[in-house]
């Protein structure tokens, strides 16, 4: 366990440092919801219509930004081969990785989430059920989005690869995320939604840590 939330606070003083890509992926979050005001009028009808989807799209490809540099950095420098040579299993250091990532970018971007919500005139009825779909929607992103990074490992253009691998399987996490917002705007539960957003997560934890160590071994070797 002190190995591993070793592996998270160094993930996450990187993250937080004048390098990590936090601030970027948040100013990338913010303009990219703040343009669609411009773009389709300032409407509060429209805006509002739009709202759920604009924000959870925008929030998955501000996500994509900083993967490619989950596992590149530390193989670039070496770090990646003492982490699978240490005691910990590689599905735990890759674990640890991606719950760094998330601490780093899904979890600021919930966070931000209802003040560019109510830009988007959302009704703030439904706040709740936004952040609570991006609570559960958030990580299986970096879940996924580590398979990804893991695959493209020393890629020379793995910036792009990682959003072409990952993008095709979070739609579902895109379709049940929106979908849980927009059925508490229509007055109707988005308990279905939520529980699958649920049990998307319950998958991608229990699976993706093995899919990332296999990838990560096939590129040391």
């Amino acid at each position: 366990m002190k190995a591993f939330l070793a592996i998270v606070g160094r993930d996450l003083r990187l993250g937080f440092g004048a390098q990590g890509a936090m601030l970027t992926t948040l100013l990338f979050f913010v303009l990219a919801v703040s343009l669609f005001p411009l773009g389709v009028g300032p409407e509060p009808q429209i805006l509002a219509r739009i709202a759920a989807g604009v924000i959870w799209v925008a929030a998955l490809l501000a996500a994509m930004l900083s993967l490619d540099r989950l596992f590149q950095t530390d193989q670039e420098d070496g770090t990646l081969d003492l982490l699978a040579q240490a005691p910990l299993p590689l599905g735990l250091v890759a674990l640890a990785k991606t719950l760094a990532h998330w601490l780093t970018t899904g979890l600021p971007l919930t966070v931000i989430a209802p003040l560019l919500a109510v830009m988007m005139q959302m009704e703030l009825a439904t706040m709740p059920v936004l952040l609570l779909a991006l609570l559960l929607g958030t990580p299986s992103l970096s879940l996924i989005g580590a398979i990804g990074a893991a695959l493209t490992l020393g890629a020379r253009r793995g910036a792009v690869l990682v959003p072409l691998i990952t993008l095709p399987l979070v739609i579902p996490v895109l379709i049940f995320g929106v979908g849980a917002v927009e059925a508490a705007a229509y007055g109707l539960t988005p308990a279905p939604h939520l529980l699958l957003l649920g049990a998307f997560l319950a998958g991608s934890l229990a699976l993706s840590p093995f899919a990332i160590a296999g990838a990560i071994k096939l590129a040391l070797e």
